[in-house]
């Protein structure tokens, strides 16, 4: 069965190498600055760590994406790939081929988006009103 996956494990192995790749330039790029002795005006300066920020925001978004590819190579191997979490029907080849590390079907993932949204929603909703009742209390 593993078989029908090769095409997709080729191209999840090609994301690997180049993802690989990505983190290894992220880190010698990194690495390569000085840290510690301030050089330039306060511009460079923050300029400076704002591309170090950045470049450690992309290392963990590549490192994620690694980990993806990981275990969906490691789905094809005991044959779990290919099959929604949510609903265990199968993920269409086509989102498939666009998102090899796809774990859920367009709809289950439409459903579980609008429902981290609502929560988030109601989490700020919440945090708002916390604001406003600790700064009526205080007047």
């Amino acid at each position: 069965m593993a078989e029908k996956w090769n095409e997709i494990k080729a191209i999840l192995l090609k994301m690997k190498e180049e993802t690989l790749q990505e983190i290894s330039r992220t880190m010698k790029t990194t690495s390569d600055k000085p840290e510690g002795e301030p050089s330039g005006d306060i511009y460079d300066q923050a300029s400076n760590e704002r591309d170090r920020e950045l470049g450690l925001l992309l290392s963990d978004r590549e490192r994620e994406k690694l980990h993806n590819i990981e275990e969906a190579l490691l789905r094809i191997e005991e044959e779990e790939y290919g099959i929604c979490e949510e609903c265990e029907e199968d993920i269409p080849i086509g989102r498939l081929k666009v998102l090899p590390f796809a774990r859920y079907c367009v709809k289950c993932k439409s459903d579980i988006e609008k429902m981290q949204a609502q929560t988030r929603r109601c989490e700020e909703d919440r945090v708002y009103r916390d604001i406003a009742i600790g700064e009526d209390e205080e007047l």
